[in-house]
C-alpha cells in the first residue's frame, strides 16, 4: 500500500505495526555532480521545476538522475508519494549505481516487497556512496532486521556528518520516535525546523508528531500544518493534515471543509475523499461515508494505484461503526477474495492486512470459530510473504505478529493458561531485537487477559507497559478505573477518546461506547 512514507527515515514503513490511518514526511535536494550539495529552501506550484532542500551527499554522476531525484523529493515533501516514487524509479533509472535512488523508491514503494528489492539493490550499490548515504541504508537494513536502536545511532551519525541539514534531523526525529524516545525526537524536530523554518517538510514532520504521539499537542500540530497550507497553498496534503488535526480537536465540520478543499486541489487522487469518508463515519452520515470511499477507489484505480483496496477495508469499518461486525467482516473477506490471485502490487500486503482486521474484529465480539480461521490465514498469508521477502529477521517478526493475534484471542477467551504460554513464546521470538518497545503488544494480550478475568490491578500493570498511542488498550484502562471507582482516571481517558477521530478497527468497535460513557457524566 502506498502510504503517507516517512521519507529519510519514516517511521511508518510496511516494516513497522502501526493501526493508525497513515503517517507523512519529508524527502531533499542537491547540487553537483560530485556527489556533496547544498541548496537554498523554496517553494514553488508543482508545474514549477522546484528548488529543493537537500544537504545531504547524493552520490550519482548523472544529472539526468539528480534531476529526477530532487523532483522526486518535492513530490515527496509535499504528499504527492504515487509520483514521487515513480521519479525515484526514473532517477535509479538513469543512473544504475545511485543507490540512494533506489533506497527513497523501496520507501514510497507499493508493497513490503518492493521496499525489500530496493532495499537490497541501495545495500549492492552503497560502496560507490558517501558514508552518510552508506548509513541511511544501513540504518533501514537494521529496522528490517528488527534492530531499532541500529537505526537511531545510524540517524545520530547523520547528524554529526550533516548537522545543518534539516532533512538530517527529521531522519534522526523519525528514529528516536520509533523507539518511544518521543521528547528527544521532538528536539530533533526542533533542530530541523531552526536550520529550515520554512521548509514544508519539517512542518509536516513535527505536525505529525504532535497529533500521533503522545504527549499529543494538537495546538502545536495545527500551527505546523498552517504553515504548511501557507507554504504550499496549491498543494492538496497541506490541507488534508489541517483536516487531521480539526479532527483531532472534534472540529468535524472543519475538517470535512479540509479534505473537501483537498478534493479540489487534486481532482484525481482518492485519498482527500477518503479521509472525507471518515469524517462522515463519525457523523453518522453511513451512506455518504460509503459513497465516499467509494469514489476513492475508483479514482485511485483511474490513475493506477494499488492504493484503492485499502480504502476498501476502511470501508468495511462503516459497518462496524454502524454495529454490524459480520457485514464489517464479509466486506473484508470479499476484498480478499477479489484480489486473490490478481498479481496486484501489495496483494500480499491487503490480504495480511484484511485478515489481521477479521480476527480482531472477531476476536473482540467473541465469535472465536471466526478469529481462529482468520488468524490461520493470516499466518499462512504471513509466512508467504516471508518466504518471498527472503529476510529471516522479517519472517521472525512476522511469526511474533501471529502470536499476537493468538495471544488476543486466549485473552478474550479467558485461557489464562494459552496466555502464558503465547506470552513465553513472543517473548523468544522478539527477544534478538534491539527495540525496547518490543514487549508491549505482549503486555497488551496479558493485560486484556487480566481485564477478562476481572483482575482490574492486574490489567492495569500490563496496559500501562503496552502501546499508549493503542485506543484499544487506552480504552480498556479507563473501563478499569471506572470499574474501581477512579472516575477522574476514568474521565480524563474517555474524554480524550471521544474527540481521538481517526479511523480504525479499535476505534470503530468502541467509539458509541466512549462517547455514552462521555455523556453520561456531562
Amino acid at each position: 500500500m502506498r502510504k503517507r512514507m516517512l521519507i529519510l527515515w519514516c517511521g511508518a514503513t510496511a516494516l513497522a505495526a502501526g493501526c493508525g490511518e497513515r503517517s507523512a514526511e519529508t524527502g531533499g535536494e542537491a547540487a553537483d555532480a560530485g556527489g556533496y550539495e547544498a541548496a537554498e529552501t523554496a517553494s514553488k506550484p508543482a508545474t514549477e521545476a522546484p528548488d529543493v532542500m537537500m544537504r545531504l551527499p547524493m552520490s550519482t554522476v548523472s544529472e539526468e538522475a539528480r534531476a529526477m531525484f530532487l523532483k522526486a523529493l518535492h513530490a515527496n515533501d509535499v504528499g504527492r508519494f504515487v509520483d514521487a516514487n515513480a521519479l525515484f524509479e526514473e532517477a535509479a533509472a538513469a543512473d544504475p549505481d545511485f543507490a540512494l535512488a533506489y533506497m527513497f523508491a523501496g520507501l514510497t514503494g507499493a508493497s513490503t516487497e518492493e521496499f525489500a528489492d530496493n532495499l537490497a539493490k541501495a545495500r549492492e550499490r552503497r560502496d560507490g556512496a558517501s558514508e552518510s548515504e552508506r548509513l541511511i541504508i544501513n540504518g533501514w537494513q537494521d529496522a528490517f532486521d528488527g534492530n531499532q536502536e541500529g537505526r537511531v545511532e545510524k540517524a545520530r551519525q547523520v547528524t554529526e556528518l550533516n548537522g545543518d541539514s534539516p532533512r538530517a534531523w527529521i531522519g534522526y526525529a523519525n528514529a528516536l520516535t520509533a523507539v518511544g524516545r518521543i521528547s528527544d525526537a521532538r528536539s530533533a524536530l526542533a533542530q530541523a525546523l531552526d536550520r529550515a523554518p520554512d521548509f514544508v517538510g519539517g512542518h509536516i514532520a513535527a505536525g505529525n508528531n504532535y497529533l500521533n504521539q503522545m504527549p499529543k499537542d494538537f495546538a502545536k500540530a495545527a500551527m505546523h500544518f498552517e504553515t504548511a497550507v501557507s507554504l504550499e497553498p496549491d498543494e492538496s496534503t497541506p490541507y488534508d493534515l489541517l483536516g487531521d488535526v480539526h479532527r483531532a480537536q472534534g472540529r468535524l465540520e472543519d475538517a470535512y471543509n479540509d479534505y473537501t478543499r483537498a478534493a479540489e486541489l487534486a481532482p484525481t487522487l482518492g485519498s482527500p475523499l477518503q479521509q472525507r469518508g471518515h469524517v462522515n463515519s463519525f457523523l453518522g452520515n453511513y451512506d455518504e461515508a460509503r459513497a465516499d470511499y467509494t469514489r476513492a477507489m475508483a479514482l485511485e484505480d483511474a490513475r493506477g494505484s494499488n492504493t484503492a483496496p485499502f480504502f476498501g477495508v476502511f470501508r468495511a469499518y462503516v459497518s462496524l461503526h454502524e454495529g454490524d461486525p459480520d457485514a464489517a467482516i464479509a466486506e473484508l473477506r470479499a476484498l480478499i477474495d477479489e484480489y486473490e490471485g490478481s498479481g496486484m502490487e501489495g496483494e500480499a500486503d491487503l490480504k495480511i492486512n484484511a485478515l489481521n482486521n477479521i480476527a480482531l474484529i472477531a476476536t473482540h465480539y467473541g465469535d472465536v470459530a471466526t478469529a481462529e480461521e482468520a488468524i490461520d490465514d493470516f499466518a499462512a498469508a504471513s509466512e508467504g510473504q516471508a518466504a518471498s521477502v527472503g529476510n529471516p529477521e522479517f519472517a521472525r517478526a512476522q511469526e511474533a505478529n501471529v502470536l499476537f493475534a493468538r495471544g488476543m484471542l486466549a485473552a478474550r477467551q479467558g485461557d489464562a493458561d494459552a496466555v502464558a504460554a503465547l506470552a513465553a513464546d513472543f517473548t523468544a521470538k522478539v527477544e534478538a531485537d534491539a527495540n525496547p518497545r518490543k514487549h508491549e503488544p505482549m503486555h497488551m494480550f496479558e493485560g486484556l487477559a487480566a481485564y477478562q478475568a476481572g483482575d482490574c490491578a492486574g490489567a492495569e500493570a500490563h496496559l500501562v507497559q503496552a502501546d499508549q498511542n493503542n485506543i484499544y488498550v487506552r480504552y480498556h484502562r479507563a473501563v478499569c478505573f471506572a470499574q474501581v471507582g477512579d472516575d477522574a482516571s476514568a474521565q480524563e481517558i474517555f474524554g480524550e477518546l471521544a474527540v481521538y477521530n481517526f479511523n480504525g478497527p479499535y476505534y470503530a468497535i468502541v467509539r458509541k461506547d466512549v462517547l455514552a460513557r462521555v455523556s453520561e457524566t456531562g
